[in-house]
């Protein structure tokens, strides 16, 4: 969830009492887990009484770096004295690339972060301007090369195409000043113009907060500039630029060299438990039961630190358990997003025809029938092919 503005700098920040928040919440799910499995095993121990040590933190949502690195330090030695991090776990941090955005590159480094994600969107000048993000094409490349510096093993950059006034030439100049940075990984991601009031998303359990009436009207102006043919053909030249550059594809909007795709990733599209600590953040049982924290940090710190006296008490939330065509769509949708592909014994055989005719129409990959892989074209429709599959 992002916070800006008064919330997240001078003297009405809030960043103080959100750390100490998040730490509450982190030691009240820890309590639930020990009471449940046991405390975190050693690392290397197998077999024995306790629950997995962590493979993979991600500070997300926006403004992590606008954290203090002693905060990300000290939240990380406590997620690691009450979760356990396993040997050589994937720590990362999300951090706008300004320079008085990026953070403490170095203090992130000495705090056990060894991956960065840098929301460059664009290295356009104009087209910057146009999304009103704060920062120059020049401090991207600053950016990834400090964190270079500072010892930050794995280094991304995340890209929009598909926006407003944004040519295949400006385009093409962006991914390639990218590809000239020190990075080895990268996303890319059509700029989605979505309505969370609409989708029923800002309610008091909401994940997302209220849009604001100028961002509405920069959105519905932004939505009527947007093409369907121009996105398909930036992400299939996309596709296959990175690739001479050494990037495959792991999942349809992130690509990596062979050594860096993001475990992070990979365990939500492979529908692994995850815990998400903060306003708006999700979890996942790793079988049927979705939950998410609510997006307002108002109700988020009453929670988790009452003034009242009573005890901290996890913030509000809500559920969503999956039934079983739900728990299909959802786990052909994710597999069919990856180039691990979806085994084809996943499948019914009623819907055979359906992937006869995908495959006829250049969708799907050759293979010998044991699993189903998109090709680039096809990636373009994996929503409306996990329904198809789905039954």
């Amino acid at each position: 969830m992002v916070y800006t503005g008064n919330a997240a700098r001078g003297p009405r920040s809030r960043v103080e009492a959100f750390v100490r928040a998040v730490q509450v919440e982190l030691e009240l799910h820890a309590d639930e887990l020990d009471a449940r499995f046991g405390p975190p095993r050693a690392n290397g121990a197998l077999g024995t009484f306790g629950r997995s040590r962590l493979d993979s933190v991600y500070l997300g949502g926006g403004t992590p770096s606008l954290l203090p690195a002693a905060d990300v330090a000290a939240l990380l030695e406590r997620i690691e004295r009450r979760f356990g991090l396993a040997s050589g776990a994937e720590v990362t941090i999300e951090a706008n690339p300004g320079s008085n955005e990026r953070g403490d590159l170095a203090g992130f480094r000495a705090a056990g972060v060894n991956r960065i994600s840098f929301g460059a969107q664009s290295l356009d000048a104009g087209e910057l301007r146009r999304l009103g993000r704060r920062h120059q094409a020049s401090d991207v490349v600053e950016a990834v090369e400090s964190a270079r510096r500072a010892g930050i093993e794995h280094r991304s950059l995340d890209l929009l195409y598909d926006l407003p006034g944004q040519s295949m030439a400006t385009w093409r100049a962006t991914v390639e000043a990218a590809l000239q940075a020190p990075i080895d990984h990268l996303s890319a991601y059509a700029l989605t113009i979505d309505d969370p009031e609409a989708e029923g998303l800002t309610g008091p359990t909401g994940d997302h907060l209220p849009v604001r009436a100028g961002a509405r009207r920069w959105r519905r102006t932004v939505a009527a500039e947007q093409d369907d043919d121009r996105a398909a053909d930036a992400y299939l030249w996309f596709d296959d630029r990175v690739a001479t550059a050494g990037f495959g594809w792991y999942e349809v909007s992130n690509w990596a060299r062979p050594w860096a795709a993001s475990r992070h990733n990979r365990a939500y599209w492979r529908r692994q438990p995850t815990l998400g600590v903060g306003p708006g953040a999700h979890s996942f049982d790793g079988a049927r039961l979705r939950s998410w924290n609510a997006a307002r940090i108002d109700g988020y710190l009453a929670a988790l630190l009452p003034d009242d006296g009573t005890p901290p008490r996890l913030p509000p939330r809500a559920f969503d358990r999956l039934d079983g065509y739900a728990i299909r769509l959802e786990t052909i949708s994710l597999a069919l997003r990856t180039s691990d592909g979806l085994a084809a014994s996943a499948l019914a055989p009623s819907v055979k025809a359906e992937v006869d005719a995908a495959r006829a129409a250049g969708l799907l990959e050759p293979s010998d029938g044991a699993r189903i892989l998109l090709t680039p074209r096809g990636r373009l429709l994996a929503g409306e092919l996990a329904g198809r599959f789905a039954g």
